[in-house]
C-alpha cells in the first residue's frame, strides 16, 4: 500500500482495490459485509499500515466518505466483518451491537481433544493485562476491580486425533474472549501462540490462529433481520474436513 500523509486517504493501487472488492459477500444501500482473510488487521495500531480500514477507501464516495467498521476481528481471525455506508446506518448498527442484538457464530480448531463436557457455557470474567506494548486478557475473579463479564457458549462439531472442531457463540464481546476462554479450559485454539495453542497438528505446522467468524446475524437498518455467512479459508477448511473424515460429526 502506498504511503500517505497523516489524515489523508491512502493512494490505493488497482490491485488493492480489486483485492478488497473481492472480499465483499453482501452490499446494499446501507451496509457492506466482507469476508476478512486471516493476516489482515481490521484497523491500524502499533505500526500496522496495511489494514481493512484503509482499504475501505476503495468504496469511498466522491466526497471522500467511506464505509465505517461496525466491529473488529483480531488480525489472525478470518470471517464476516460488517461496515456501514452511512452515518445513520453506523449509528443504528452501533446501538444494536451495544444492545447485544448481534449474534456471532465462530468455528475454532482446538487441541488436544474435545472439551468435557462437549457442549456448555464458559462463564469467566476477564481483565486486561498490559505487558510493555502488548495487551493480554486474563481470567480473573468476579470481584476483581477490572473484571469484565464474559460468557461463551460452545459445542463440539467433530473430533479427530489430537484436535476438535468447535462452534462458538459469544454472549459478550471482550477482546480475545474466545481465545482466553478456550485456553482456560485446557483447549486453546490451534496456532494461538499467545495463549498456548499448539503449533503442530498431525505432523504439520499450524501457521496461524485457527479461528473463523463463520456467521453474523443482526438487525438491518431496513427493519429486517439479516444473516450472513463467510466460507472458511482453505487452510481452516482442510483441517476441519480432516477432523470430520477421521471421526465423523460429533
Amino acid at each position: 500500500m502506498a504511503k500517505r500523509s497523516l489524515g489523508s486517504a491512502p493512494n490505493l493501487t488497482a490491485n488493492e482495490i480489486a483485492f478488497v472488492r473481492s472480499l465483499v459477500i453482501h452490499e446494499d444501500e446501507h451496509i457492506i459485509a466482507l469476508a476478512k482473510p486471516s493476516g489482515l488487521s481490521s484497523q491500524g495500531g502499533r505500526g500496522q499500515v496495511h489494514t481493512l480500514d484503509e482499504l475501505l477507501f476503495a468504496f469511498a464516495k466522491s466526497n471522500g466518505n467511506r464505509p465505517r467498521l461496525v466491529h473488529r476481528l483480531d488480525r489472525d481471525t478470518s470471517g464476516v466483518i460488517l461496515t456501514a455506508k452511512t452515518k445513520p446506518a453506523a449509528a443504528f448498527l452501533g446501538k444494536a451491537m451495544m444492545g447485544r442484538r448481534f449474534e456471532k457464530t465462530y468455528q475454532a480448531i482446538v487441541a488436544p481433544s474435545a472439551p468435557e463436557p462437549r457442549a456448555g457455557l464458559i462463564d469467566a470474567p476477564l481483565r486486561r493485562d498490559e505487558q510493555g506494548r502488548e495487551a493480554f486478557m486474563r481470567i480473573c475473579a468476579p470481584d476483581h476491580p477490572d473484571a469484565e463479564t464474559a460468557r461463551t457458549r460452545y459445542r463440539t462439531l467433530a473430533v479427530g486425533e489430537g484436535a476438535a472442531l468447535l462452534e462458538l457463540r459469544p454472549e459478550t464481546g471482550r477482546m480475545h474472549q474466545l481465545r482466553v476462554h478456550l485456553a482456560s479450559i485446557g483447549r486453546p485454539i490451534a496456532g494461538d501462540a499467545r495463549y498456548g495453542g499448539v503449533l503442530m497438528l498431525a505432523g504439520q505446522p499450524v501457521k496461524r490462529l485457527m479461528l473463523h467468524a463463520a456467521a453474523l446475524s443482526f438487525p438491518h437498518p431496513n427493519g429486517e433481520r439479516m444473516s450472513l455467512v463467510a466460507p472458511a479459508p482453505a487452510d481452516f477448511q482442510a483441517l476441519a474436513d480432516s477432523l470430520r473424515s477421521a471421526a465423523g460429526v460429533a
